[in-house]
């Protein structure tokens, strides 16, 4: 499998995978998705992409004009490939690449960030422990910010929050995108283009 970038200022320029199993690549036509349903909320914004894995939706939101994405993986190949693929799309004077647990960055300095996401390695209950971390630091995501979890639909299950609330979510076969935001601009129903 490979992936590609698909809108933006470096639109068409192929991704390089990460080598062996311990990521989990997001399909083009999820990410195509994505970036449609978000579509307003990326210009200008801050991103952090957590478990980057290739880099591939932190680099997609650069190329569609995020000011900024922070990248954190704590797997050395991850963040040789991110590098490279920043190389490869001209993308990396926006962006900042930590080798990094993501809890320990989450547990530092905190960056207000429009759009959050969180794609870690299937069923080990990260991004649960992720999300419940971002709750204990609400500052994480600006005001009318939006975090984005990447999960198999096997894997979703309630979670309690006291600060964010899940105001959507999309199936697109053996992935499912949960959006959540800060409660008190929780949507009241689903849709296409989540208000900003």
């Amino acid at each position: 499998m490979s992936t590609r970038v698909i809108a933006g200022t470096a639109k068409g320029r192929r991704l390089k995978l990460v080598p062996g199993d311990t990521t989990r690549p997001i399909m083009d036509r999820v990410k195509e998705a994505l970036f449609s349903i978000l579509s307003r909320r990326i210009h200008d914004a801050q991103v952090l992409d957590l478990f980057a894995g290739t880099g591939a939706v932190g680099i997609e939101a650069l190329s569609r004009g995020a000011a900024h994405c922070i990248f954190v993986d704590l797997e050395r190949r991850a963040i040789d490939t991110i590098r490279d693929n920043l190389r490869t799309t001209g993308l990396a004077g926006r962006a900042d690449v930590r080798r990094a647990n993501a809890f320990q960055v989450l547990n530092g300095p905190v960056t207000p960030c429009d759009v959050i996401y969180i794609a870690p390695p299937q069923y080990h209950t990260l991004w649960a422990d992720a999300l419940r971390a971002l709750d204990t630091t609400p500052q994480w995501l600006a005001p009318a910010g939006v975090i984005v979890v990447q999960i198999d639909p096997k894997e979703r299950t309630p979670i309690a929050l006291n600060h964010f609330s899940p105001y959507d979510e999309r199936r697109y076969g053996s992935t499912l995108l949960w959006f959540f935001q800060h409660t008190a601009e929780a949507a009241p129903d689903n849709t296409e283009d989540p208000p900003a």
